[in-house]
């Protein structure tokens, strides 16, 4: 690989990036993999070819190949997720970086965010009930929010934490036991400051790993049941001013819990292995390919250089699978979701209760998905996925 990738989910999430990340790991000498957006919700599953296997969260999904992850400012870090996922992986604490600047997720933002969408009842928006959303949320109206680098001085800590707590309500741990977790996190991993990101990406090509996916985007998704990130390639431009745009979409269609999805069909046999029914998430629903959605998608995330199409293995197992290329609202065929100005959620709102009543246009069945795939989003597919591991992708055209 001679120039960096950015991976970002066309979907709801749950595509394959980690997969997508592994592989082009495997393939290629990259320096580091970096988190971009989201937080300790992520859930981005690897299996390598000697049989390990880890659902990735706040660690790069190149860390099995001894690839280091880098923690950008981006990133809601989650210290006591992130010594869980620690421990289950040996605690490779040597091949991860922090950005000191990056937001802290406290045991009170996620207790928080746990109390708030249990009150909306039958009217939840969805959440992963990890309190990334309250950290983002809190941060926009608190200037003091914590932030990694306040890890290093309890004084700070605790003063900041002890106001989150106020703020925020119980959540059932002392205050003094998380501070003193947290400043164990602080001695632990190596905190860098604003300047290292320019220097990790000056010493060789590297992999921006996305969270959640375009159709959840705090800004441009079908609001309300979006998350508090930016899930597009904005915060890599801000980052990188250089770098390869790869799509990821599966052959058909997902997302987890509530909202609009128009392709959505229970009746087709596509068992996942990987994900369920949650308790904050709600259930995982499967639909048909959604090329109106995704096309949408690639449009709000200023395009892509090269598509990564994963589970070409499922049309051969479901021959119930099927491409929708246009949907029918009130009789009337509706082909293009049309972006609205940046940043208007009464817009995007809207769009949702349009999506709400839109129903599959014809529904096609093709003899090359991949192709199919290529020519409904306008983009080439350079990587072909045909299971979960690296072995079963193929790399096309000058991916590496």
């Amino acid at each position: 690989m001679s120039e960096h990738v950015a991976v970002v989910d066309l979907g709801y999430g749950d595509a394959g990036k980690g997969t997508v990340v592994d592989a082009l790991c495997a393939a290629s000498d990259v320096r580091a993999v970096l988190r971009f957006n989201g937080g300790a919700q992520a859930a981005h599953n690897v299996v390598t070819e000697d049989g390990r296997q880890h659902t990735f969260a706040q660690f790069g999904s190149g860390t099995l190949r001894g690839v280091p992850t880098h923690l950008t400012r981006f990133v809601v870090v989650d210290p006591l997720a992130l010594a869980s996922e620690a421990a289950v992986l040996g605690n490779p604490f040597e091949l991860l970086t922090v950005d000191g600047d990056a937001l802290l997720a406290t045991p009170w933002h996620r207790a928080a965010n746990q109390r708030r969408e249990l009150a909306r009842g039958g009217g939840r928006h969805g959440s992963c009930g990890m309190g990334v959303g309250e950290t983002m949320a809190y941060a926009l109206s608190h200037p003091q929010a914590p932030r990694v680098s306040d890890t290093l001085s309890r004084t700070g800590l605790r003063r900041r934490l002890a106001a989150v707590e106020s703020d925020l309500g119980p959540a059932g741990v002392p205050l003094d036991d998380v501070v003193d977790a947290f400043l164990a996190f602080g001695r632990t991993v190596s905190i860098v400051g604003a300047e290292f990101t320019g220097r990790l990406l000056g010493e060789g090509p590297c992999v921006f790993e996305g969270a959640q996916g375009v159709l959840l985007d705090e800004w441009r998704g079908w609001h309300p049941h979006t998350t508090w990130s930016t899930t597009t390639y904005d915060n890599v431009a801000s980052l990188c001013g250089d770098f390869k745009r790869i799509g990821v979409v599966r052959t058909y269609t997902t997302r987890h819990g509530a909202g609009p999805f128009v392709t959505e069909d229970p009746a087709l046999d596509l068992p996942e292995g990987h994900n369920a029914t949650g308790e904050w998430q709600g259930a995982f629903r499967v639909g048909h390919f959604d090329a109106v959605a995704h096309r949408y998608a690639v449009e709000v995330a200023g395009g892509v250089d090269a598509l990564a199409v994963t589970h070409l293995d499922s049309p051969g197992r479901c021959p119930a699978m099927r491409i929708c290329n246009s949907y029918l609202l009130d009789g009337e065929p509706w082909n293009r979701i049309v972006p609205g100005p940046a940043r208007d959620l009464e817009y995007q709102e809207a769009l949702t209760a349009r999506l709400n009543r839109a129903r599959p246009g014809p529904l096609i069945r093709p003899d090359d998905w991949a192709g199919a795939i290529e020519s409904l989003l306008s983009a080439p597919v350079e990587i072909e996925s045909y299971g979960p591991g690296a072995a079963d992708k193929k790399l096309l055209n000058s991916i590496c």
